[in-house]
């Protein structure tokens, strides 16, 4: 592999660790209290659609699959980012970064959350789709 491959890679690797970080900070700020209820509705979604296992496009689908990852989750930080006060948001991005720096932290229960909501949100469009197929 050539060194500018090499130099991109750890590039791209130093982003996306840096983007994990503020998803973690984004969790801890939609948590603190400071925050504002919108603030932390939309952080919310934003945290939950980057943990979450389905996308708006699956990445099966060639380009468009990951366009949605490079393109959705980034927006969605920097939006949350600027709704959230600076002194929670600080905060949150240091404890962010020690967690960071002893391992990526895993919920069992947020996942689990997260699939039955997906679960459910399938059920209903299943629903809705037979009712208008049927009648």
């Amino acid at each position: 592999m050539s060194a500018l491959a090499t130099r991109v890679i750890r590039r791209w690797r130093q982003r996306a660790q840096h983007l994990k970080t503020e998803v973690y900070a984004l969790y801890l700020a939609y948590r603190d209290p400071r925050t504002p209820w919108y603030a932390r509705a939309f952080a919310a979604c934003v945290v939950a659609y980057a943990f979450s296992p389905l996308d708006l496009v699956p990445d099966f689908i060639p380009v468009l699959g990951y366009l949605d990852d490079l393109v959705l989750i980034p927006l969605g930080i920097a939006l949350a980012i600027r709704m959230i006060p600076p002194s929670v948001l600080q905060e949150s991005r240091e404890k962010a970064s020690q967690v960071m720096r002893q391992g990526w932290p895993v919920s069992r229960v947020a996942a689990g959350v997260i699939i039955a909501l997906w679960l459910a949100l399938a059920a209903l469009g299943i629903i809705l789709a037979m009712r208008l197929f049927i009648t």
